[in-house]
């Protein structure tokens, strides 16, 4: 079974995130990237297979030359070889576009990603896919089993869990419950020392076109201040009068 791992360079989310330029473009200076949260627990995943079925996993970013060291984490985790589309994410669209001739040149059985990243929550890209790929696709996936062509898979739905099951080669977008914090591994030296050796290709963009574009960044605004109350009765009183929200 050929996997393929796409994964997310993402800010830390403790990071101070600022803007650039009239607030048009995101400022990285000092900004601390990693692989995206929801991407790691599907790396995760692939490497369960990669030990238990004999799988081979294929990492994949599109991005510059900076996202590099990330997939380079990614290789210290286990994954065999990486690829990196040479070309700036502007949108889901034109990512999905990227990974899709990457899917086509690779012949992949399962592709998993992250059900959204943690920079942009946009829970796009993996749906994209699957349907540029004519895939079967499952999003929201909390678990998942593969017995050769055939998959089981859990998601998570709204109440509870729901099982289904379906075949290769499909797209399935995980997220925490396809593996468990506790399982996710952080890089010995041995595998660090090892991903330095194993291959990552940068392949050039098919040069897809984005569907949209980014006007402007915009900054939560700042929580007001706390209001200390002695009694419930002053505190309906404040949220009738004062918030107006009762």
């Amino acid at each position: 079974m050929k996997i393929l791992v796409c994964i997310s360079h993402v800010p830390d989310t403790t990071s101070k995130i600022n803007f650039t330029d009239n607030d048009t473009k995101f400022d990285t200076n000092g900004v601390q990237f990693v692989i995206n949260p929801y991407d790691e627990f599907s790396l995760t995943r692939a490497m369960w297979f990669k030990e238990k079925q004999g799988a081979s996993v294929t990492v994949v970013n599109v991005g510059g030359a900076s996202t590099e060291p990330t997939l380079r984490k990614a290789l210290a985790i286990g994954a065999d070889d990486a690829i990196r589309v040479n070309a700036e994410p502007t949108d889901g669209l034109m990512v999905a576009k990227e990974l899709a001739e990457v899917v086509k040149n690779g012949g992949y059985d399962l592709v998993l990603a992250g059900k959204e990243s943690a920079d942009y929550n946009g829970q796009m890209v993996p749906g994209m896919l699957a349907s540029l790929l004519d895939y079967n696709f499952v999003n929201g996936c909390v678990g998942v089993e593969v017995d050769g062509a055939n998959v089981t898979l859990d998601r998570e739905i709204d109440g509870g869990e729901e099982k289904v099951s379906s075949t290769l080669p499909m797209v399935v977008a995980g997220q925490k419950g396809i593996v468990e914090e506790k399982d996710l591994r952080i890089p010995n030296m041995r595998g660090i020392m090892m991903a330095r050796k194993k291959p990552l290709a940068v392949v050039e963009p098919t040069g897809a076109a984005s569907a949209t574009s980014t006007q402007t960044f915009e900054k939560p605004a700042e929580k007001g201040a706390v209001k200390l109350v002695e009694s419930v009765d002053e505190l309906i009183d404040l949220l009738h009068n004062e918030a107006k929200v009762i």
